[in-house]
């Protein structure tokens, strides 16, 4: 792995028309050691230099622990245009980028969607039979399968007809002037990527923050998720005045203290 580098790196992802730029950034591990590294899975229209992005690599350094962070396509530094991407398109970035790192062991951050991309992550490393050994989750808001669960059953008419008409819909965010845009291509390879039907088997220690006054992933969907992990040690911690971000520093504290957990864990079954 490359050091930690202000200006990021770069990678390029598919051929031809598809192909795209994305950003790295990469932290060694300071000791040659065989504790995992850690990788950050953003969520929908989050970059790598969000808060908790930021501290979890500053934790990083401080422990000398090796750290991936990285924009999928049409997010903060990577190229490539926002409403080309879709959760199939974001998860050949994410193997990608694995594969440029080559890492031998992980724990997987996600925030929001990066938690839907870092439990199909899992299914597509264990269909390939190669890649790093997933040592840990830590799963913060997760919202696997959000556009069949939590979005199209929501939708207004109007949003139904722009998706029909336009191919896309907006709503206004929260955290951005910008407005959130929806496709028809992401809600239709949405539900090619749906992972709660069935038993989930990670393989690994998961631990889920969930914060109960989340307005965006209702809490209620992360009691659904850990019924589909039963094989797995799972701890969810509730937060009751938690909101979606989760990016308060008592947030960022129990983040951490998550991650520690499971570098520790994940060494010792090294």
């Amino acid at each position: 792995m490359t050091q930690a580098h202000e200006a990021p790196q770069y990678i390029v992802v598919g051929e031809g028309d598809a192909a795209r730029e994305i950003a790295i950034l990469s932290r060694s591990a300071q000791a040659s050691d065989h504790r995992p590294a850690l990788v950050w899975l953003g969520g929908y229209r989050s970059d790598m230099t969000g808060t908790k992005a930021v501290e979890l690599d500053r934790f990083a350094q401080q422990e000398g622990l090796a750290c991936v962070r990285f924009d999928y396509s049409g997010h903060g530094a990577s190229k490539g245009e926002f409403r080309d991407g879709t959760i199939s398109r974001w998860l050949e970035e994410s193997l990608a980028v694995l594969d440029d790192e080559a890492p031998e062991s992980v724990i997987l951050i996600g925030s929001s969607m990066g938690g839907w991309i870092a439990l199909r992550l899992i299914e597509e490393l264990r269909k390939r039979g190669k890649g790093p050994n997933v040592a840990g989750l830590v799963l913060i808001a997760p919202a696997p399968d959000f556009t069949a669960e939590l979005i199209e059953p929501n939708l207004t008419e109007a949003e139904k007809a722009s998706l029909t008409e336009r191919g896309y819909f907006e709503e206004p965010s929260e955290y951005s002037p910008e407005p959130n845009i929806f496709t028809r291509d992401l809600m239709e390879d949405g539900r090619k990527n749906l992972v709660l039907k069935g038993v989930i088997d990670t393989g690994c220690p998961v631990h889920i923050l969930q914060g109960m006054r989340d307005e965006d992933v209702p809490y209620q969907h992360a009691l659904r998720l850990m019924e589909h992990l039963p094989a797995d040690d799972v701890v969810l911690s509730l937060i009751r005045d938690g909101d979606h971000r989760l990016s308060r520093p008592q947030d960022i504290e129990r983040m951490l203290s998550a991650v520690k957990s499971l570098v520790a864990s994940g060494t010792a079954r090294l």
